[in-house]
């Protein structure tokens, strides 16, 4: 690279901001001349991520934390000068709500897959047919053809049965997708568990040989919880990424119209406002009906998805510790699909997270809209709040009103990763590669949903770009 190369990243949310984050940091390892130019559409950044601190409560309007496993996010963090603020949740029992009662989710059940069997077998939560039919999974084959994508749904039912799919899976993963997991594509959400089948054929066997021992000292130890967030929120994240960048780089209010491939191979974007840029590379990191929108349909694998981003919303309640009546220990509920209630889980987050909260108060935050039922995420704020209070009533015995609440919707924000996602993401990047070389997709149409997902597929796109 001899020549001063400049990149336009669209987009500001986390994928946005962190590959700008990682174009600078290229450029300042290598000493090479490369530049960019951030563009956001609204007049904040972030994206899904917004975090209210008031009154001592932090309180997230999206995404509350990440896996700490993914240790992308957590690198990211470090380098931001934020290591000092991460937070892990409290442990604590979950439960799920079926038949209008709270049942613990049985000790050992490894994303909803049991690696325990007294627990599982002495469980009210499934039937004696349920609990036989679970235990199938230790003598019937792999699949012939593992290496075929199919739904969440399918294997899963195909392992376990429908009871323990419909009562303890559904309620975990949809918490996370948001989706019908009998159209989720497996490959593309959990991959391990097609490995753990390739294996070790059963689940139940693959997932109890795969969960690491305690070492005796670490029994006596509090358990370490599996996510972890930011103490002042991870809106910190978004203003530490922000406060790195040069603030003339970054360009609010924003908006790309159209896309130009010039003859000398390189690209100019047009804004509404009729600006125009000039760039040699692109990441693109804006919404897929977004994306489709600017680069035309026939980009775009016809099917690939098809389905409308689901539509969510959540509700957060400041209560007085007197108010609210636990008489379980634990860190919230999810909701099997079946029962009759507006709210899909509840986290206890005054417990899950403690630091959110102050002294003498509880916050608790619910969810709402199911892939197949979002009309209540229109309501208005009141009605939403009205619906979930009285579930709450029923479920938990909370009989009076926040002294606050802030409902927060996330439109179509929650891609559907259908069977054969992975296949589409490849078909797709082909296309571009051959089509539009130097404009590169990242972010959580294609690559993960999750926070680490998408920080990893903005430094992975600067690399293809950058590498060359």
């Amino acid at each position: 690279m001899s020549e001063r190369k400049h990149v336009i990243i669209l987009g500001g949310g986390i994928t946005g901001l962190s590959a700008a984050f990682y174009v600078q940091k290229y450029a300042k390892e290598t000493g090479k001349p490369v530049t960019f130019t951030l563009l956001e559409s609204s007049s904040r950044l972030g994206g899904k991520i917004e975090t209210i601190t008031e009154d001592g409560f932090v309180i997230e309007r999206g995404p509350d934390s990440y896996l700490a496993r993914k240790t992308v996010m957590t690198d990211l963090v470090k380098e931001v000068g934020l290591e000092k603020d991460l937070v892990s949740n409290e442990t604590g029992q979950a439960y799920i709500l079926h038949n209008m009662r709270l049942h613990p989710i049985p000790e050992g059940a490894v994303m909803g897959v049991p690696t325990k069997i007294m627990p599982f077998a002495f469980t009210p939560l499934f039937s004696i047919f349920g609990k036989a039919r679970a235990g199938l999974d230790l003598v019937l084959p792999k699949r012939s053809d593992s290496s075929r994508d199919v739904s969440v749904g399918h294997f899963f039912r195909r392992r376990l049965g429908d009871e323990v799919v419909d009562r303890l899976i559904e309620p975990l993963l949809s918490g996370i997708y948001a989706g019908k997991i009998d159209q989720l594509s497996l490959q593309s959400t959990f991959p391990q568990f097609v490995e753990t089948e390739k294996k070790h054929r059963s689940l139940i066997l693959g997932m109890k040989k795969s969960q690491p021992k305690p070492m005796k000292t670490q029994q006596t130890e509090k358990k370490k919880g599996a996510f972890l967030t930011l103490k002042n929120g991870l809106s910190s994240i978004i203003s530490a990424l922000r406060n790195s960048l040069p603030e003339e780089n970054i360009k609010m209010g924003a908006k790309a119209d159209s896309v130009k491939r010039l003859e000398e191979g390189t690209y100019s974007v047009t804004l509404e406002d009729g600006t125009v840029l000039a760039a040699d590379h692109l990441i693109v990191t804006t919404p897929y009906t977004v994306t489709k929108k600017l680069f035309g349909e026939k980009m775009f694998p016809s099917d690939f998805h098809k389905t409308k981003p689901t539509s969510v919303a959540t509700v957060a309640m400041e209560f007085n510790e007197d108010e609210v009546p636990f008489s379980l220990e634990g860190t919230g509920f999810v909701i099997a699909k079946s029962e009759k209630t507006s709210i899909t889980a509840c986290t206890w987050t005054s417990r899950k997270w403690p630091h959110t909260t102050p002294k003498g108060k509880v916050l608790l935050r619910c969810y709402v809209g199911r892939a197949d039922d979002q009309e209540i995420v229109h309501e208005s704020d009141e009605a939403i709040l009205s619906k979930v209070l009285d579930d709450l009533k029923k479920i938990m015995g909370v009989d009076t009103k926040p002294e606050k609440y802030y409902v927060s919707r996330m439109i179509d924000s929650m891609p559907q990763y259908e069977v054969g996602h992975e296949e589409y993401v490849k078909q797709l990047r082909g296309t571009f590669e051959k089509e539009l070389p130097g404009v590169l997709l990242a972010g959580a149409p294609y690559d993960g949903v999750g926070l680490p997902d998408c920080v990893d597929s903005a430094r992975n796109a600067v690399e293809r770009l950058l590498s060359k």
